[in-house]
């Protein structure tokens, strides 16, 4: 018998394992904690199964190179990346993953450790929510409209409320485990 997970995890392998592994578990590597966001951002309109099945293609576009490589992406380049079927093929989504290099950059010259910024958003501990059913979570909070505006301000794109809110979800700033999922 398989383990009580989160009504909204499906049976697809890809998001078990991305349930198991990863949703809901502190992040403080930079390097994940920007992959995250951005691949939140490219959600935006769809479902996180579809960004879940690219995301071995982002990571071959963006993700395995650092932040300064990405930061650094010409117009031509994201232009020519509308090609391959396996990202998302939205002009605007994919020039936000280089503007949110560039907006990251700028940012960890002001605060130095920008995983410890994120985190202050949340005191840096996780904020454990009680929820019943996963459909009565919140799709934002306070906290996440304060986070979307200060990115927005500092020139990050694709980082509404919502996609704050998922971002903190994933990395694990909140813990909105369903409680009788076996991982609360």
């Amino acid at each position: 018998m398989s383990p009580q997970r989160c009504g909204w995890c499906s049976n697809d392998p890809l998001y078990i394992a991305y349930h198991d592994e990863e949703w809901g578990k502190a992040e403080h590597d930079e390097a994940r904690l920007f992959e995250m966001l951005c691949l939140e951002g490219q959600q935006a309109g769809l479902s996180w199964i579809t960004v879940l099945k690219k995301r071995e293609n982002y990571r071959s576009h963006f993700f395995q190179f650092p932040i300064t490589e990405i930061a650094v992406l010409t117009d031509d380049q994201l232009e020519n990346k509308l090609s391959d079927a396996g990202l998302i093929r939205h002009l605007g989504k994919l020039k936000a993953i280089r503007d949110n290099a560039i907006a990251w950059l700028k940012l960890k010259d002001e605060v130095d450790d920008v995983v410890f910024w994120l985190w202050s958003f949340v005191d840096q501990k996780i904020l454990e929510n009680d929820v019943v059913n996963y459909r009565e979570a919140p799709a934002q909070t306070e906290i996440s409209q304060i986070l979307s505006k200060t990115l927005k301000k500092r020139g990050f794109k694709f980082v509404g409320p919502t996609t704050c809110y998922a971002f903190m979800q994933a990395v694990g700033m909140v813990n909105d485990h369903e409680n009788d999922c076996y991982f609360k």
